[in-house]
């Protein structure tokens, strides 16, 4: 591909990708918002779920914030139940944080609706373009989770 139709096709892509992230977060999002939980705080959520109890400043790295935004992101969810702080009795200064049931099963609910979605959305695809783009998006994450260096600007 040309460096000009392989920059088009990036400026198509990009521009698709923020409708499909806005609309599906807009479907997907609704329960949570009765919640009042965002999209950060979900993201958070997921981590904890994943990695188990995680101390804040790893928190606050996985998210690229400081560990004053983390803070408030986290007072949040403690305060509406979501997770909690566990305090090391060693060392004081070592907060980590854990999701709680409550938290749990608001995850639970929110990617029984997202999977709801996916299946009416790919209801309307062959099983060829279903495996198709399942295949390129298990490229594309291959390809971001390989390595960094992988990928420069070619400017």
């Amino acid at each position: 591909m040309s460096p000009s139709k392989l920059s088009e096709f990036a400026n198509r892509v990009t521009s698709i990708m923020a409708v499909i992230m806005r609309e599906f977060g807009k479907k997907s999002m609704r329960g949570s918002l009765l919640h009042k939980v965002t999209i950060p705080q979900l993201v958070v959520l997921e981590n904890l779920n994943f990695h188990g109890e995680t101390k804040m400043k790893d928190l606050a790295g996985f998210a690229a914030v400081t560990t004053a935004a983390m803070t408030g992101l986290i007072d949040r969810l403690v305060r509406d139940g979501y997770a909690q702080r566990i305090y090391d009795s060693g060392d004081r200064r070592i907060i980590k944080v854990k999701i709680t049931s409550k938290g749990q099963k608001l995850l639970k609910n929110i990617n029984e609706e997202k999977r709801r979605i996916l299946i009416k959305i790919f209801d309307k695809f062959s099983q060829k373009d279903r495996d198709d783009y399942l295949r390129i998006l298990l490229q594309i994450k291959d390809i971001l989770t390989s390595s960094k260096d992988e990928i420069k600007d070619n400017k």
